[in-house]
């Protein structure tokens, strides 16, 4: 088999090795917090890592067997809600939700994953010669990213709720 396809392949699996990992992680914090927003934000975000590395296998099984970038593999992944996550939270005004010192560390720790995985499949993106190939690490890359922007959010608000919810719905004095 070609370098480059023995590079690939190796790609594919350090991805597959962080999507499960990464899934996991939400999945156990899912169930560790009590904070609602922070259960519907791991919830989330565990099942875009989970249809991740489905995809990955399946790219990874195709590159194995056909020693090349499959081309009949779709390469859309379905997105992300944490948008609309944060839009919900947004309109609830819930500034009572309390987050623990175990929910900030859960958070920073995916905020970390998160940026990491958002360099690795840009990384990837920019190295792949086969345009389809890039456009799926950009399409994973740009996931990552609003993973890494709502979980910065999500710090945010478990900080300061109602400072939070200020910023977030933008009240502001008009002195009319």
């Amino acid at each position: 088999m070609p370098a480059k396809t023995e590079e690939r392949i190796q790609a594919l699996e350090v991805a597959l090795n962080n999507e499960s990992r990464e899934r996991d992680f939400y999945l156990k914090n899912k169930e560790r917090t009590k904070n609602p927003h922070g259960q519907s934000m791991f919830a989330s975000i565990a099942s875009d890592e989970d249809e991740h590395y489905h995809r990955i296998l399946e790219l990874h099984k195709r590159l194995q067997k056909d020693g090349k970038w499959p081309e009949t593999v779709p390469i859309q992944v379905k997105g992300t809600e944490v948008k609309a996550i944060i839009r919900k939270l947004i309109d609830s005004v819930d500034t009572s939700s309390k987050a623990d010192m175990d929910d900030l560390e859960a958070v920073k720790m995916a905020i970390d994953f998160e940026s990491k995985g958002e360099k690795y499949y840009g990384d990837l993106a920019q190295s792949a010669a086969d345009p389809v190939e890039k456009s799926f690490y950009e399409l994973l890359s740009s996931i990552e990213r609003e993973h890494r922007l709502s979980l910065q959010d999500t710090f945010e608000y478990f900080q300061d709720p109602a400072g939070w919810h200020r910023i977030k719905e933008k009240h502001h004095i008009d002195g009319a």
